[in-house]
């Protein structure tokens, strides 16, 4: 039986190459983005395409309404980057950052649970990151999307069982999109302590999967191949690492002690200059 799948964020990076992947695999897929024009050559590779604003209530009830035949995977995978030293992000990037980021996947999960636990069935997944483990200096508020999509998933996977539910995160770790180099773009330019320590955050930020960097990132079509895996899984685990970079950065993390992580960061990662 074929499977009906909405994915967001389908215009670019990780979100389009799972259109592909999933299409091509025999699910009815319905990939997504703000500007259908952005999304329309996927039409061609099998995918219905819709406009979904992950900020707009209206544009979101109004896409999971143009499915009729219902929802047995959401794909929450639209977010966006920000760059900047805490201090320096002004409050409404900061709230948008979190609408897009946060407030957009817990919404729609919201409207499309109701008929999964009608049916005693459905897979909730969410791409994460490797960045909702740690923090990396200069992206706090981004990463900070990131960890909170980790609790969300993991509340939501307790108690979405009992219905027949899955929840799934998918972690990747460095992967070759645009979304490292929309940073330089992104990043606060106003004048101020952080300015230099704002530029230098967005080039390196934009520069992970090139250098030695690159060698541990991986494509997003890889991306995509693991959640294929996870959406036609029996027994899907609670995440998916993808690119060798999660893993490497993921277990640094976990066995360095706060001041030896810092350590290591202080020795990649530009500073604040006083």
């Amino acid at each position: 039986m074929t499977k009906t799948v909405l994915i967001t964020g389908c215009s670019s990076g990780i979100g389009r190459a799972t259109a592909e992947v999933l299409a091509a695999n025999d699910f009815e897929v319905y990939a997504t983005a703000r500007r259908t024009e952005s999304i329309a050559d996927l039409e061609a590779k099998g995918c219905k395409t819709l406009a979904l604003d992950v900020t707009s209530e209206e544009s979101m009830v109004a896409a999971v309404e143009a499915i009729p035949q219902g929802i047995d995977a959401l794909v929450n995978n639209a977010g966006i980057q920000e760059v900047g030293a805490i201090e320096s992000v002004p409050m409404d990037r900061v709230r948008g950052l979190f609408e897009t980021n946060v407030f957009g996947p817990i919404r729609l999960t919201q409207l499309v649970l109701p008929q999964m636990r009608e049916r005693g069935a459905g897979t909730i997944l969410t791409v994460g990151s490797m960045n909702g483990k740690f923090t990396w200096p200069g992206t706090g508020y981004y990463c900070g999307t990131k960890h909170a999509l980790e609790a969300i998933s993991d509340a939501l996977r307790y108690e979405t069982r009992p219905f027949g539910v899955r929840t799934v995160l998918v972690e990747p770790g460095f992967v070759k999109t645009p979304l490292g180099k929309t940073a330089v773009g992104r990043r606060i330019q106003e004048a101020g302590p952080y300015t230099t320590f704002n530029d230098e955050v967005a080039e390196v930020t934009s520069s992970y999967t090139t250098g030695a960097l690159g060698m541990l990132a991986c494509s997003a079509e890889a991306v995509g191949e693991t959640i294929l895996k996870a959406l036609t899984s029996d027994r899907p685990r609670a995440r998916y690492r993808v690119a060798p970079s999660a893993g490497l950065f993921m277990t640094l993390r976990k066995v360095l002690p706060d001041a030896g992580f810092d350590a290591l960061l202080r020795s990649q990662m530009p500073k604040p200059k006083p």
